[in-house]
């Protein structure tokens, strides 16, 4: 099996301490510096609750996603304020989305939202639809119905799918059972790549995981990816590697799928990579932190770490250490080198589960 490496970016060297961008309850982001362990910035959202952050690709701009009155507030990275700020909610009419993407001039923002309308007795619900938001004007500009192989189907936020957008700003692409390019003119389908007839006749199908932040590459879409044998069914994860501009997929199998796993983290050298997987629930649940040899494509350590109801999993900007967080005031940071507990941040404030924005 080839080498995972093949398929990333050349690593560059650790990098100091950085600082991270998190939701907390009720109504802001906070900055906090991973080396003084101590929030150096509260950042009030006028708009509510955050339930998701996205990045800008200049990662200047951070746009936090509220609940309360399905707000959008887009954040000065430099500064840590909210520089333009709107609510999509109105006396008779609300909105239901949670994730989406910018086009790159941070002009419009594309995303799957649900419309839900005040009658005098009653409340419509309408289904999904996709949504462009003009962000100047703090308004939804265009929608188009789903089909419903689509909305059966999810994506871009909507039932845990995922959207990217071309450098060019002119296609988005869904990723699901399938990486489906629309044209973000119309939403028409330019064209369907179909995950689940991959050329490795050793896989039958094929879905995308979330995006993985933590490699953010320019043009490219990273991934986790689950594929199942067409003979015993067995499933297996691994990465996958969407090339925006070429619209070709390649994947690297790890090995068999854990029962559930929350997101892969890759060191800036990218030579190791990170996971934690759960097996049971609740009372009989069990949690582990797995590390990875890319160059070998092993699992080579495991550790038993602390289960939490509902959590979050992260890495520091320099790879070195590991965080559990969310659902709580505490984030848990372990050894990336032993996998070891190595000490607590209590944040002093709920931690939403919008998602965490690591940046030096």
């Amino acid at each position: 099996m080839k080498s995972l490496l093949a398929l990333l970016l050349a690593g560059c060297g650790a990098a100091s301490a950085g600082t991270l961008f998190f939701g907390a309850y009720p109504d802001s982001v906070f900055a906090f510096d991973e080396a003084t362990g101590k929030v150096t910035d509260r950042i009030k959202l006028e708009t509510g609750l955050p339930v998701g952050l996205r990045l800008s690709e200049d990662k200047k701009t951070i746009y936090a996603i509220t609940n309360d009155h399905s707000g959008i507030e887009t954040i000065d990275v430099a500064t840590r304020k909210v520089v333009k700020k709107f609510v999509l909610n109105n006396q008779t009419h609300n909105y239901r989305f949670y994730g989406g993407v910018p086009d790159p001039q941070g002009k419009l923002f594309y995303t799957v939202s649900t419309e839900i309308t005040r009658q005098i007795d009653h409340y419509d619900v309408g289904k999904p639809k996709y949504t462009v938001i003009d962000l100047n004007e703090g308004k939804i500009v265009k929608t188009v119905e789903m089909t419903a192989e689509d909305e059966a189907a999810g994506g871009a936020g909507y039932r845990g799918g995922s959207f990217d957008i071309s450098p060019d700003g002119k296609f988005l692409y869904q990723f699901r059972d399938a990486v489906v390019i629309l044209s973000t003119e119309d939403f028409k389908v330019v064209e369907k790549i179909e995950l689940s007839k991959p050329e490795d006749p050793g896989m039958a199908s094929v879905g995308f995981g979330p995006v993985l932040d933590s490699i953010g590459e320019p043009g490219f879409h990273v991934s986790i990816f689950n594929s199942t044998d067409p003979i015993v069914r067995n499933r297996v994860f691994g990465f996958a590697r969407f090339d925006l501009a070429k619209r070709t997929v390649e994947y690297k199998p790890i090995g068999p799928a854990p029962e559930s796993m929350a997101g892969i983290h890759i060191a800036p050298d990218k030579k190791s990579a990170y996971t934690i997987v759960t097996t049971g629930k609740h009372g009989n649940g069990r949690c582990e932190l797995w590390a990875f040899d890319l160059t070998t494509n092993r699992i080579v350590k495991q550790q038993e770490a602390a289960c939490r109801t509902r959590f979050s999993f992260g890495m520091s900007s320099n790879g070195k250490k590991l965080y559990l967080y969310g659902a709580g005031f505490e984030f848990s940071v372990y050894d990336a080198a032993t996998l070891k507990l190595e000490k607590t941040w209590n944040v002093g404030n709920d931690v939403t589960m919008a998602g965490l924005i690591v940046l030096q």
